[in-house]
């Protein structure tokens, strides 16, 4: 067995959609055993997103490998009491489910604790579930694109006409990263007190944080900022322009030295840089429209490939804009080895080691499970009977 950080460590996890999956399947990047507990017939309903990856839903396949799955109706008193097992020898306990469900079902902060001191629980939810400080939406239905608009993120976000959601699950992805921080700070403190403890995860609360910069930018009733598409909205020229034909290329300016060689070397205009209408960013930002023009004119006689070309010799940040096809090619992504194949249930498919990590001997990629497919390797390592299980097989029970 490899020696991970994380090995020895035993997850429990009743989870669902985006954001406790992607925080338990870096749990098991780190060499942690991850027990995903499913509802029987259907599992993790994101099983069910999609098609895309050779008859795989594409956000399973991304947030579940590594996994293993057992799968039992927790509405039944049997099917209670083996989840109940498995976090009695498990090191944390995970769940997303909706707000007070756990609860109901004696799963719950103060009753785990009292059983298990040394369990670490992590409650994922849209808004916070702390008893003692619920606030008024804790019970609020909660999803990624919802929590995106709470948030505030919506409003930064899109054109000057309409606000865009972020591409992917961002506040998902949000909630399960500080689900990963905090667990992992969790079991070093544990280490020296010996003691489990709570961690109650807020979707809004880790998108607030990730909203830093606009609040700040907005402090004491300043005015916010305004939506531009893919440029940034308080930085200037930072963004996409078109080149020569249908291309385009990102560019970012990020003070007043870099603007000096922009103008000398790549749109060769040297009097800009001493023009007292862009010679700062707060002038430069106020005055965006008129130098757009100035370098969408410059810069459509060149073809992007030219352009990046002068942007490098002049030492100024650049990207291509890349589709999702590009994206699988990258160059970068290619020469560093980040690819490698994980099994599914319909073989192989490509994946990407996790940021951090070397190559693939330094982290645990093993497959995504089928729904239930380790559900009687668990059950005896509970020292269930072979008798016992059948019979819990044909009461449905898994």
């Amino acid at each position: 067995m490899k020696q991970l950080p994380l090995t020895g460590i035993t997850v429990v996890s009743i989870e669902h959609a985006i954001a406790a999956p992607y925080c338990t399947r870096q749990l098991a990047d780190y060499g942690a055993r991850v027990i995903k507990v499913e509802r029987t017939g259907t599992g993790d309903f994101a099983r069910g997103y999609d098609e895309r990856v050779k008859g795989i839903s594409s956000h399973f396949v991304w947030t579940n490998r590594s996994k293993e799955s057992i799968a039992v109706d927790l509405k039944t008193s049997t099917g209670l009491a083996i989840l109940k097992q498995l976090i009695a020898k498990a090191d944390v306990f995970v769940q997303n489910l909706a707000p007070g469900a756990a609860a109901r079902m004696g799963l719950d902060w103060d009753t785990l604790s009292a059983a298990h001191p040394g369990l670490i629980v992590c409650d994922i939810s849209g808004y916070g579930d702390d008893p003692q400080q619920p606030g008024p939406y804790r019970d609020k239905r909660a999803y990624d694109l919802l929590i995106q608009g709470e948030s505030g993120f919506l409003s930064v976000t899109g054109t000057p006409e309409a606000p865009s959601k972020a591409g992917n699950s961002i506040a998902d992805i949000s909630a399960g990263m500080y689900g990963l921080t905090n667990i992992l700070a969790a079991l070093i403190q544990r280490n020296q007190s010996g003691k489990g403890r709570r961690i109650d995860i807020s979707m809004l609360e880790s998108m607030a944080e990730w909203m830093g910069y606009p609040l700040y930018y907005t402090f004491d009733g300043a005015v916010a900022p305004v939506r531009t598409g893919a440029a940034h909205a308080t930085i200037y020229p930072y963004g996409p322009f078109p080149a020569q034909g249908d291309e385009s290329v990102l560019m970012g300016i990020q003070n007043d030295r870099e603007w000096q060689r922009f103008c000398q070397t790549v749109i060769e205009r040297p009097e800009l840089a001493r023009d007292d209408r862009f010679a700062q960013n707060s002038s430069r930002v106020k005055n965006r429209a008129l130098l757009r023009e100035i370098i969408v004119s410059v810069f459509r006689d060149f073809s992007a490939t030219e352009l990046i070309n002068r942007l490098e010799a002049s030492q100024i940040a650049n990207a291509r804009m890349s589709d999702i096809s590009d994206l699988w090619t990258h160059p970068q992504l290619t020469a560093r080895k980040r690819w490698v194949d994980i099994t599914t249930p319909v073989g192989k498919v490509p994946a990407l080691l996790p940021p951090g990590i070397r190559d693939i001997s330094d982290t645990q990629m093993m497959a995504v499970p089928a729904l239930g497919e380790h559900t009687r390797k668990i059950l005896k390592e509970l020292n269930y009977s072979q008798q016992h299980i059948n019979e819990m097989s044909t009461n449905n029970i898994i």
